[in-house]
């Protein structure tokens, strides 16, 4: 079972949704709303925040500590990348061999 979401409204017993919905003529549907124009169905990600959202997202982004490195943990850093470097231009020619045959 697919769940395709859609907003609408109530016209004289029937809904009226805001975009066409690729079903069917006979299709069964489930119809979940609130009275009152409240919609019950999934989030709607298209809309810009609120200013509640905005200030609970930059509360929590607040809570997140910086990540820091040791010295140590800098030197291994810039010792393994330079390896990598090294086997890579090292190992140059043979990757690009392989590559070429790959496109033959």
């Amino acid at each position: 079972m697919s769940i395709i979401v859609r907003k609408g409204v109530i016209r004289d017993g029937q809904v009226i949704v805001d975009q066409p919905i690729n079903l069917p003529d006979g299709s069964e549907v489930t119809i979940t709303g609130m009275p009152h124009g409240e919609f019950s169905g999934e989030e709607d990600n298209d809309r810009p925040l609120t200013p509640e959202e905005i200030a609970a997202t930059l509360a929590a982004m607040d809570k997140i500590e910086p990540f820091e490195m040791t010295p140590e943990e800098e030197a291994a850093l810039a010792t393994e990348r330079q390896a990598r470097k090294d086997w890579e231009k090292a190992h140059f020619a043979e990757q690009a061999e392989k590559l070429q045959r790959m496109w033959e």
